[in-house]
């Protein structure tokens, strides 16, 4: 595995930063120790007697922190629970990613390990002596109020997550980021089309293929990798996958090409994928939508009936896709710093956003003319905003929405602001309206 990879699965694991923080503390326990036994001594006479304690006192101290500390941890694990709870039984299983791999979360509980460890081991440490100023229980102290800060910050934290309408615009943020990172500019060439008779020259001739060696979904590609290994072997490479895609093990993930003599192991270019065991929004655009498509069903669904949720979620995801059409490109071919073809992946359409946006909804949400409409709304405002294709494919999937509702058990009131919103986006595409008026 390379080192970009495994430092990615590191730094993504939810232990990374208690660990780290729980070694800080250590090398603060050997910094405080040292200042105790060679400095203290020294200074002790022209500092004020507050910063100093003596062993019986700090012996009190410590074990009364690791109490306390044990005690909000517990209670921040318990919360922890409940929100994962709710996250799986009234939202989507796929958004208890958000919450274990939010920042605050894992900050939280590294403080917690910070002041365990740091209390812990300085306990150890105190001998039996005789008494003498110790200067490590007055920073014991400072540790204690800055974990009783995270612990309230960590509450607050919680209560604002489990609320949906906060969730559902947290993961439009990291959706909107995703994309952004997705397209924007590369040290290497990224490209629509290219030229056929340079392609074609390759393969004419039989492909080596390079296997899956596990199975698991596509997290991540390292691209700029993938390209250095196939420029050092001087090799043309073809995916036949795509970012979310599921690998089974000893499926063909490469075909290849050799342009020269060199290749050795082109084996490595494995080493350029992130393979896991569950779906992520790394990479993975279409992935984050569906979130916001899963909270939005469920949101429909006989046991909850909240459809003005499933509408905040399609107002999100409407933004999501007009973002996405202001900066999509269809890139097939990538190509080295060198403009050398190296790479050819087959892209994600823009149609095929739209479909798995919003599919599901029109499966579960037919019935409700408030869902709906705000489909309706949701293409008529990307339709504004784009022109070309876009628009197009807009209009395709609108009256595919449009169709799925049954007008003849509609009354009339329901009929005509559903016909309204199909007149609206049917002048914005410039298309002819499919329904008859009243």
């Amino acid at each position: 595995m390379n080192r970009e990879k495994m430092w990615v699965n590191i730094r993504d694991s939810f232990w990374f930063l208690p660990a780290l923080y729980s070694a800080i503390s250590i090398l603060m326990v050997i910094l405080t120790s040292a200042l105790d036994v060679w400095v203290v001594p020294k200074i002790e006479e022209s500092l004020p007697k507050v910063f100093f304690t003596e062993k019986s006192v700090a012996q009190t101290l410590y074990g009364s922190l690791i109490t306390s500390i044990l005690t909000m941890t517990t209670i921040s694990f318990s919360t922890i629970m409940v929100v994962l709870t709710t996250y799986t039984t009234q939202f989507s299983p796929r958004t208890l990613q958000d919450f274990m791999r939010s920042r605050v979360t894992q900050h939280v509980l590294g403080v917690y390990s910070f002041g365990f460890v740091f209390s812990l081991i300085n306990l150890l440490l105190l001998g039996s002596e005789k008494s003498q100023g110790l200067l490590s229980p007055f920073i014991t102290v400072f540790i204690s109020i800055v974990c009783l800060a995270f612990f309230i910050i960590f509450i607050h934290h919680s209560s604002r997550f489990v609320q949906v309408n906060n969730l559902i615009g947290k993961i439009r943020t990291d959706t909107s980021d995703v994309i952004a990172k997705t397209f924007d500019e590369k040290d290497y060439h990224e490209n629509v089309e290219w030229n056929p008779a340079e392609i074609d020259q390759y393969k004419e001739r039989e492909p080596s293929v390079i296997t899956a060696s596990e199975s698991g979904y596509l997290q991540g590609i390292q691209i700029d990798g993938l390209l250095r290994a196939a420029k050092q072997q001087d090799l043309l490479l073809e995916a036949t996958f795509q970012v979310g895609s599921y690998i089974q093990k000893g499926v063909p993930l490469f075909y290849y090409w050799e342009k020269g003599e060199d290749a050795e192991s082109p084996d490595d270019c494995l080493d350029y994928l992130l393979i896991g065991n569950e779906r992520t929004d790394i990479q993975d655009i279409e992935f984050s939508i569906q979130k916001l498509v899963e909270i939005a069903v469920k949101a429909i669904s006989p046991s909850i009936n909240d459809p003005h949720t499933a509408v905040n979620c399609i107002n999100r995801i409407g933004s999501l896709l007009s973002e996405l059409a202001e900066v999509h490109k269809p890139i097939r071919y990538y190509a080295d710093q060198d403009n050398h073809l190296r790479l050819i992946m087959e892209p994600k359409e823009f149609s095929d956003y739209l479909y798995k946006s919003f599919y599901q909804i029109r499966i579960y949400g037919k019935q409700d003319l408030t869902v709906m409409n705000g489909v309706l709304e949701a293409l008529h405002n990307i339709a504004i905003v784009h022109k070309g294709t876009v628009k197009e494919d807009t209009w395709r999937f609108g009256k595919y929405m449009i169709e799925s509702v049954d007008t003849n058990e509609l009354n009339e009131l329901d009929y005509e602001r559903f016909y309204n919103h199909a007149k609206r986006l049917a002048d914005e595409c410039e298309e002819e309206m499919t329904l008859p008026p009243l």
